[in-house]
């Protein structure tokens, strides 16, 4: 199977309100040209490095996701450009992205990453320190950044009831998270989990939002 049939295949069998980030970490630009000329515009990388390499070497008209741990450190290299980060795990980390989003004169999208897995390797924040980052007197004060959603993984399993629990679990948070009065840089309507193993189960749980690439690219 090709790449442009796995991904029309892929698109065909997704609900409307939800958007495909196709991940691409670790394929060539040949690969990710494949997808693009059969339609696809957002892309997702892990690497800030690698990410940063594919928009210098790619149309402009791509929406590239950072989609993996983010060093705060490397934040700079990707705020020209960046147009979500899904793995903001840290009122640390929101800091340097809200830094250099001033320094860019720019505002950048975020979506805060919750740990929902059994597993501890995850990353991720719990629901007490999402509410503690969110009341924080230095998060009302960032203005060159907009939380838009959130993200999380659920276990690498192969049950799928665990896997459901997890998803439904942060359609709560969610849900709690879209009750609160919006603000100029909390505007909650992104729900990114899924992956290409467990991504109807997502969004059969309300996820708006899918990051599949082994079933776009083939596995790595």
């Amino acid at each position: 199977m090709s790449i442009a049939q796995n991904l029309l295949d892929i698109k065909s069998s997704l609900p409307d309100n939800v958007t495909l980030v196709a991940v691409s970490k670790t394929k060539p630009v040949s690969d990710l040209m494949e997808a693009y000329e059969a339609g696809q515009r957002i892309f997702g990388e892990n690497k800030i490095q690698e990410m940063t390499e594919k928009w210098q070497q790619m149309p402009k008209d791509i929406e590239w996701h950072m989609i993996g741990h983010v060093q705060s450190n490397k934040v700079k290299y990707m705020v020209p450009y960046v147009k979500l980060i899904h793995g903001v795990d840290s009122l640390k980390l929101l800091k340097e992205i809200n830094r250099q989003a001033v320094r860019w004169r720019k505002n950048i999208n975020c979506l805060l990453q919750i740990h929902i897995a059994e597993e501890e390797t995850k990353f991720g924040l719990d629901e007490n320190e999402l509410d503690t980052l969110l009341n924080s007197d230095e998060f009302k004060e960032m203005n060159n950044i907009k939380i838009v959603g959130l993200m999380g993984m659920a276990t690498f399993t192969d049950n799928q009831a665990q896997i459901k629990r997890e998803f439904n679990h942060l359609k709560k948070i969610f849900d709690a998270l879209k009750n609160q009065p919006t603000t100029q840089n909390l505007q909650p309507t992104t729900l990114s989990m899924g992956m290409s193993g467990d991504y109807q189960i997502a969004i059969e749980s309300g996820s708006t939002m899918v990051r599949i690439g082994s079933s776009i690219f083939g596995s790595r």
